[in-house]
């Protein structure tokens, strides 16, 4: 029987790197009484205005959440939001040493205005183009520091098709990592889906999986999974196939061992920021125990509780240590 509490605790003494594409996440909230003589729309007076971590910082503050030590690999611009994104990350106890500035960016940043609960409109500030060469050199750069200087036990990474995981970055990234024994773990997009070779935990969701291969179906069942599986370890070389399945749960495959972890029921509130959690989950246990079954267990349940909360948030440690014990002892 695994003693989850040794489990949880033992997250505390690895390293954990996560690359990829940050935001700024900004929630104004406000109210709404009268409509614009200007124009046909609604005018919002504001009441409060709140900025979190978004993208590939979710992830991060997931493998803060579970107590691991975690450093964050990214572009942002030379701004303002790029400045109040490194505070955030720095409050929360995030490591933002291996970060690049650039003169040749903007920082992401999602505007959400919110009256009564409901979303009314959302405004991106963004730019979507691959790094140039100066910002790839430079983030490479920081990932051999990285790796030289902090030894890290995981590297995730976490594409939000923003154009900082270059095919060039990700190729080099994930053969530096392999020299170094580094666990490698990929939440990818479509853009790059395929650039993501000799990884070592592949987790798309089965959407992603579907356009990538072109395949049509409906029905989800394991040999059809398993023959998804086989078609990805043919084109990746990866190791472990880690597939999200939505309300059905998930996949996993290592080799000849698979299966299907059925979903637990929950009383849904809010799908959104669940894949960030089950990848950081996914990544800490397999980096722990490397029982892909365990591993597939408890991010399964990590993503379920996550989506029973309203918002974008991490991973609440001791609920899912409890979740953990009372499901799976």
């Amino acid at each position: 029987m695994t003693d989850f509490k040794k489990l949880f605790d033992s997250f505390v003494s690895l390293k954990t790197g996560v690359i990829g594409d940050v935001m700024l996440d900004t929630y104004i909230w406000g109210k709404v009484d009268r409509i614009s003589p200007e124009a046909p729309v609604p005018v919002v007076s504001l009441d409060q205005k709140e900025y979190r971590i978004g993208g590939a910082g979710n992830v991060a503050l997931n493998c803060h959440s579970l107590g691991s030590q975690v450093f964050i690999l990214s572009v942002t611009g030379d701004d303002a939001d790029g400045l109040l994104l490194e505070e955030l990350f720095t409050e929360s106890q995030i490591d933002t040493s291996y970060m690049v500035k650039s003169n040749n960016r903007i920082t992401t940043n999602k505007t959400r205005i919110i009256s009564r609960n409901q979303q009314m409109m959302r405004l991106d500030s963004e730019v979507i183009h691959d790094l140039c060469i100066k910002d790839e050199n430079e983030l490479l750069e920081k990932i051999k520091s990285f790796i030289g200087i902090e030894d890290p036990d995981i590297m995730i990474f976490e594409d939000y098709n923003k154009g900082i995981l270059t095919e060039r970055v990700i190729r080099e990234a994930i053969g530096l990592c392999r020299q170094a024994g580094i666990v490698t773990a990929i939440d990818p997009k479509r853009k790059n889906f395929f650039s993501y070779t000799h990884a070592d935990i592949f987790k798309p969701n089965l959407k992603e999986v579907k356009e990538a291969l072109n395949l049509l179906f409906d029905e989800v069942h394991q040999p059809m999974l398993e023959n998804i599986h086989r078609e990805l370890e043919r084109i990746l070389h990866h190791h472990i196939s880690f597939i999200t399945l939505s309300e059905k749960g998930v996949f996993y495959q290592q080799e000849g061992r698979s299966g299907i972890i059925p979903s637990h029921r929950r009383s849904i509130a809010d799908v959104s920021g669940a894949g960030d959690t089950v990848i950081a989950v996914a990544s800490l246990l397999y980096a722990a125990t490397k029982n892909i079954h365990l591993m597939a267990e408890v991010a399964n349940i990590a993503g379920g509780l996550v989506c029973e909360e309203v918002g974008t948030v991490a991973i609440n440690k001791e609920k899912l240590l409890n979740e953990c014990a009372l499901l799976l002892s």
